[in-house]
């Protein structure tokens, strides 16, 4: 039996307007080489100067996860060559990081936790983008000299599973703290995995490969799997010295298969030495009271959600995922809603709908409407079947719940004269089973309930029509 080591560092891209060390527009899809300048095309003179809203952005990250601040910290220059490194340099922090030392938290659906340690999240500046077409190779700098921060977990994660719950719970981190966008699709939250094995109960840390530019959390979860399957393999067939090296490999999702990519380098590869162009980055008193005061983060927005809606804690886990779900559920019950209901219509009624690139980002129903759907389900307007209807309508339809209701007919009926009059009718034209009814055939129940639902359209209140039924029967 072998157990799994698993360590991850992850570059997010911070959303800064700005470029790392120049005014450049950070961009996406503009113009390939339209946002660049003497700094980003590391051009003879021209010097790097710190973007202090980065420093912002990392301190408020160090304090999400209870790590250490360095007050002061420094620039080192890593020293590579490749063509979308016009400089043959990047300037990142190697030997005092910004942040070190942290912790973060992840939950498991039995209740437990566990604690990943954060080792480090360091401050560097992103490289170009490499364009390969054909028997041509160019180059976009539009990227280069984006502000990233890496961040390098400790060997902590035991499976895939533990990796996408470190991963998940990360991405929500950088999201509620509005530090990046971390769009996995655009690159601004890219993974790195690095893989081992070793017998249960050994302690010893083996030969890591690493998985590079995994852009979603199904394929990290499959490369994961694969690449283990792979060493442990190896090490079964006896071959693991001589087939299992440190090396950089990639995800090749169509094979289903890690394919290797190039030998991977060590810290002396790079030649570190410290940045000459810039001086040390010191985040004084005035700095640091104001970076570290950060918004509700998902821990405690769960927490209070328990506390405030008297939600079951993975009701609120599932919530508060994401910032975007959070604001929509918020948004929600400002009708005066019951938490149960809300989440019933968001999580499952809601999304259960949603199709293609749809999300709760873009959704065409909007958190009040829902809301005040829920609302009319609870004050008996309408059935929750009729809610259904009233929702499908919404997802094509710009307009108002009431609207709905009385454009498809669909307000529950009430009265109990005009159920009473409904009722009587099914029960003359179905004597034969109201006989077999009172005779104790008492299943047939729901059968008269259905019957009196479908005359009414599903208009007719169920607990009404249960109550006259129950008379009429007895």
């Amino acid at each position: 039996m072998f157990e799994i080591v698993i360590g991850l560092e992850v570059h997010v891209q911070l959303n800064t307007k700005t470029k790392l060390f120049c005014s450049c527009p950070t961009s996406f899809n503009h113009q390939q080489n339209s946002n660049t300048c003497p700094t980003c095309l590391a051009l003879p003179g021209a010097l790097p100067v710190l973007n202090r809203s980065v420093l912002e952005k990392s301190v408020m990250f160090g304090t999400a996860v209870h790590a250490t601040i360095n007050r002061t910290s420094y620039f080192d220059r890593k020293s590579y060559f490749y063509p979308d490194s016009p400089s043959a340099y990047q300037i990142t922090q190697l030997y005092t990081p910004i942040v070190e030392h942290g912790t973060l938290q992840i939950d498991f659906e039995d209740g437990s936790h566990k604690v990943i340690r954060i080792n480090r999240a360091h401050i560097e500046a992103d490289a170009g983008k490499n364009i390969h077409e054909g028997d041509i190779s160019k180059v976009d700098l539009n990227r280069a000299g984006t502000p990233l921060l890496e961040i390098v977990s400790e060997p902590d994660m035991r499976s895939s599973d533990e990796v996408i719950l470190y991963l998940k719970k990360l991405h929500a981190i950088v999201r509620y703290l509005d530090i990046s966008d971390a769009n996995m699709q655009e690159g601004s939250f890219r993974v790195d995995v690095n893989v081992s094995i070793r017998p249960k109960g050994d302690d010893k840390l083996y030969t890591r490969v690493e998985i590079k530019n995994i852009n979603s959390f199904r394929f990290i979860q499959k490369a994961i799997e694969i690449e283990v399957a792979r060493q442990i393999e190896a090490w079964e067939d006896g071959v693991y010295d001589e087939e299992i090296y440190q090396e950089t490999r990639l995800f090749d999702q169509s094979k289903q298969e890690t394919r290797s990519m190039r030998g991977k380098e060590e810290a002396a590869d790079y030649r570190y030495f410290p940045e000459p162009d810039l001086l040390k980055v010191v985040v004084d008193d005035a700095m640091y009271e104001t970076f570290t005061q950060i918004p509700e983060l998902p821990d405690e927005k769960r927490a209070r959600f328990v506390r405030e809606y008297g939600m079951n804690t993975y009701n609120a886990s599932v919530i508060t995922s994401s910032l975007e779900m959070a604001c929509y559920f918020e948004t929600m019950m400002r009708e005066g809603i019951s938490a149960k209901n809300a989440t019933t219509w968001l999580t499952v009624e809601l999304q259960g709908r949603f199709s293609g690139h749809v999300n709760i980002e873009n959704s065409p129903v909007s958190a009040r409407t829902l809301g005040v759907l829920v609302k009319r389900i609870e004050d008996q307007t309408i059935s929750g079947k009729a809610a259904k209807e009233v929702l499908d309508y919404l997802m094509e339809h710009d307009v108002s719940v009431e609207s709905v209701i009385e454009t498809l007919g669909l307000k529950q009926v009430s009265d109990t004269g005009a159920i009473e009059k409904i009722v009587d009718e099914i029960l003359a034209a179905n004597a034969d089973k109201v006989q077999e009814y009172r005779n104790g055939k008492e299943k047939l129940f729901g059968f008269f309930v259905g019957q009196t639902m479908k005359a009414s359209r599903g208009s007719a209140n169920p607990q009404a029509v249960n109550d006259i039924l129950k008379s009429k029967l007895s």
